[in-house]
């Protein structure tokens, strides 16, 4: 670690205040139990896992789960002996190979375990992020959180516990929640990680929750350039004689991440308009009824989703309509359904788990502070700037892509980087679990030829969550190992999750290479991370490069949203402190090799998304090649429209020009390419 940890003495907490002060020091707090913290190790490791009382909350309420996870920070702080089943299957509960007892009541594993804590905070529903202040002063207090209605139950036979707090009308709004919780909290938390978590989340929404739309209109051609855009005209009166009338709008082609692009919507009952908006506008507010990840990006004209998700709009025609007409200025590849049945939608909210047992059990302070609305802005800034550089942020940030953007930045610009974690479960139990040191599959690196080398890299991976859960369904795809790919991880793995890791390696074959997802021990923009500690930041946390058999490392180097070449001395510091004989660099449009400083080889990591891209990608790349000397590309793999057999089946299209190769075949070929000095500083 870049800073120093005080030695403190554990000191006893004083009773609730007026103020709610807590007399223990921050720091000290992680070492309450078992949980260990040395200097210079990233994150905490938790006692030994020997056996766990399984807690399946999956179709819980998110009351109920929020009290079993915040249960779960305080026992497993002492040692890890609760697991809660957020997800309906969990493989990783079989491979962490410790007994386990299976309970389907959750409020079983409550039971048995109230005792260890002292009392309950409760949130106040009127202000959702009450949960999360609620969640930092639980971490304090030793106390779990509920809500009103679990509370009650809660004071009463058989738990007959303790109300520690009720914040039930101590705030308006998120900012005084904050606010109150800076002034009162944070100077009792951990310095040594930061939180953000969204308080609460969409509810579950039903499978058949839109069998009653049928599609009215679907883009059969995968378009991405606007030329279908005009005003479409859709005729509703079929779906007349209930209150309303819903419109949705998804992406027809769900793997490549261009749906419909709308503009704007005009609404004519019997021809007298009664709906008539932009997109992103306030006039759109009244009738947009699901948002569900669909995006209004700052300076854009549209509102889009892409992938698997969608925006939905409520109609209400006056009584006695006979005729409903919609117009639609949109584009891109769009599918639209229409239905009189009001679905759920997933505005509907409800607090969730996940990260906040971590949370808890190290004393975090937990926030979610968006950086676009200026007062919030300020006040992350304030949190950010009272750690040190190289502090992890667990979690991630509010308004998912737009926040992402500018949360990179942020972060970076204070030392701080990024380990998106906030769907990451169990972490107190899987940073209980031990390393081990598995021989990888090491493949001999081809002869130097005159070919196209094509090095294939699958994105996401310094993404926690990810890692435990999409990634481990990718890596079970049947055609996974038979076309060398590279799997970005998180060297992070190495402390928060040592069995996810272990699983990685010791399953991978020859043709997979774990490799450090962005941009290194966790997320961060180069260009933003201050230049004065940027080389001791690499340089302290290359052990974990090492450790977790991770290099080559993928790099997002950005200047809000606009991918940036690395500067000379950020290149020199990757190469001379994170030893690296050669990285992947996201450039948007550009292609092929750079040479920086004249030793350290950067290839520009082009994104695909379909096979079809990747077929025009390479197909494109060959044509002012010559045949007469080696060329190099790497491409990057959609890790949420494309896995192994898509791969594969691009891989199969190519003809025997073209080699597949590892990133670490791939960057000892453009070394020797290029006349450079061979080296096993990745080893």
């Amino acid at each position: 670690m870049i800073r120093k940890l005080m030695i403190l003495t554990v000191i006893t907490l004083c009773t609730l205040s007026l103020t709610f002060g807590v007399s223990a020091s921050a720091d000290t707090a992680l070492h309450n139990g078992s949980v260990k913290w040395p200097k210079h190790q990233e994150l905490p490791t938790f006692a030994k896992v020997k056996h766990l009382d399984v807690a399946n909350v999956h179709k819980e309420s998110g009351d109920i789960k929020i009290l079993l996870t915040t249960l779960q920070g305080i026992v497993n702080r002492e040692k890890p002996r609760i697991y809660v089943q957020q997800n309906e299957t969990d493989p990783w509960l079989n491979d962490l190979q410790v007994p386990y007892k299976l309970h389907n009541d959750a409020m079983d594993v409550f039971k048995a375990y109230k005792d260890e804590i002292e009392g309950i905070i409760i949130y106040d529903p009127e202000v959702p992020d009450s949960i999360n202040v609620a969640t930092t002063l639980a971490g304090l207090k030793n106390a779990v959180v509920a809500g009103p209605e679990l509370a009650q139950q809660l004071t009463s036979e058989p738990y007959n516990l303790n109300v520690l707090k009720d914040f039930r009308g101590q705030f308006n709004n998120r900012i005084e929640a904050y606010t109150w919780q800076y002034e009162n909290l944070w100077s009792k938390t951990t310095k040594r990680m930061l939180v953000g978590l969204s308080p609460n989340t969409s509810i579950p929404i039903p499978p058949d929750n839109y069998d009653a739309f049928q599609t009215i209109a679907i883009e059969k051609e995968q378009i991405r350039d606007q030329s279908n855009r005009e005003t479409y005209e859709f005729d509703l009166s079929s779906f007349l004689g209930n209150e309303a009338v819903y419109l949705r709008f998804n992406d027809a082609f769900t793997q490549d991440g261009w749906g419909p692009a709308v503009h704007e919507i005009v609404v004519k009952a019997d021809g007298v308009t009664i709906a008539q908006f932009k997109t992103g506008t306030s006039e759109e507010e009244p009738f947009l009824y699901d948002k569900h990840g669909s995006k209004f990006l700052p300076g854009s004209d549209h509102r889009f989703a892409d992938h698997g998700n969608y925006f939905m709009y409520e109609f209400k025609p006056p009584a006695g309509t006979k005729q409903l007409t919609v117009y639609v200025d949109m584009w891109n590849q769009y599918a639209v359904s229409a239905s009189n049945v009001r679905p759920l939608s997933s505005e509907q909210k409800e607090p969730y788990g996940y990260l906040r047992d971590y949370a808890v059990a190290n004393k975090a302070m937990v926030f979610w502070l968006s950086t676009s609305v200026p007062e919030e802005k300020a006040l992350f800034e304030k949190i950010l700037s009272d750690v040190k550089p190289g502090t992890p942020y667990m979690g991630w940030f509010d308004n998912d892509f737009e926040g992402e953007v500018a949360g990179i930045d942020i972060t970076s610009k204070h030392g701080v980087y990024v380990l998106p974690s906030d769907w990451f479960h169990n972490m107190t139990v899987f940073s209980g679990t031990k390393h081990k040191n598995v021989k990888m599959n090491v493949p001999t690196t081809p002869k130097l030829e005159n070919k196209i080398y094509v090095t294939y890299t699958f994105g996401e991976g310094d993404n926690l969550q990810y890692d435990q859960n999409h990634m481990r369904n990718l890596w079970n795809d049947p055609a996974r190992g038979k076309v060398p790919i590279n799997w970005t991880s998180s060297p992070m793995l190495y402390d928060a999750a040592p069995a996810i890791l272990n699983y990685y390696q010791s399953t991978a074959t020859e043709n997979d290479l774990l490799v450090a997802g962005p941009s290194g021990v966790g997320y961060f923009s180069p260009y933003a991370w201050p230049e004065e500690n940027f080389s001791d930041f690499l340089n302290d946390t290359y052990s974990y490069l090492k450790k977790s058999k991770m290099s080559y490392p993928y790099v997002l180097n950005r200047d809000v949203a606009l991918d940036l070449p690395l500067s000379e001395s950020k290149a020199a510091a990757y190469e001379n402190n994170y030893k690296v004989p050669g990285l992947f660099l996201g450039g948007g449009e550009k292609v092929g090799i750079e040479i920086m400083n004249g030793s350290l080889p950067i290839s520009y990591l082009r994104g695909i998304a379909t096979v079809q891209d990747g077929m025009n990608l390479l197909a494109d790349y060959k044509k002012d090649w010559d045949g007469k000397s080696p060329k190099f590309i790497s491409i990057g793999i959609n890790a949420w429209g494309m896995n192994p057999s898509h791969v594969l089946a691009l891989t199969e299209t190519l003809g025997p020009e073209y080699e597949i190769v590892r990133a670490d075949e791939y960057f000892s070929l453009i070394r020797e390419a290029y006349g450079l000095t061979s080296t096993d500083k990745a080893d």
